[in-house]
This record gives C-alpha cells, structure tokens and sequence, in this order.
C-alpha cells in the first residue's frame, strides 16, 4: 500500500487535465487573434478605400476640348473640281464628244 498517493491524482490524469487546459487556451488565443487580424485588414481596406476617393476628388475634371466642325464645302469643291478635270481630260483625248462633255458638265455643275 502506498501511503501519500491516495487523495492525489494520477499521473496520466494530470497530464490530460493540462492538455485539455493548453487546448483550450491555445483555441481562444487563436480565435482572439484571428479576430483582431480580422479586424485590422478591415480597418486597412476601409483606409485604403477613403486614400482613392481623396485622390480620385483631387483630381482634375477633364474639360472636354469643343469641337471643330471641319467645313464640308472644302472636300465637296475638291471632289468637283477633280470630277472636272477627268472630264476635261476624257473630252481633250477624244473619248468624249462635244455634246456629251456639256451634258456631263452640266449634270455635275448640276
């Protein structure tokens, strides 16, 4: 008969006992932290979030440039004057004869 171990616990008792207290200890620091990781990249997106649309208000307002109408009578008085100049050429190499120079002439001047 052992004479000092009778109210004591056993010695794998023990050890689980503290195992469970580590394991339980270990969890809740774990949640703890993950929390507060948690929380800190939330805070960080929200700053990051609030640093664009600082910039994005300082930016400039791009001012649109006004539009330059080009003048449409240019192309339309070089397209004739081109459209005369065949003709010429076709009436003076004889491909066309007087009459039907005028009556295309005249079709273009319109």
């Amino acid at each position: 008969m052992a004479f000092g171990r009778r109210n004591r616990p056993s010695l794998v008792g023990t050890a689980a006992r503290t195992a469970v207290v580590v394991g339980t200890a270990t969890a809740a620091s774990n949640a703890v932290n993950a929390s507060a990781a948690n929380k800190q990249a939330a805070a960080q997106q929200a700053a990051e979030q609030q640093q664009l649309a600082q910039q994005a208000q300082m930016l400039p307002v791009p001012v649109p440039a006004p539009a330059v109408a080009p003048a449409p009578a240019a192309p339309a008085v070089e397209d004739l004057l081109s459209k005369l100049e065949r003709l010429a050429a076709l009436h003076a190499s004889g491909a066309l004869s007087d009459e039907e120079f005028a009556a295309v002439k005249a079709s273009i001047i319109g």
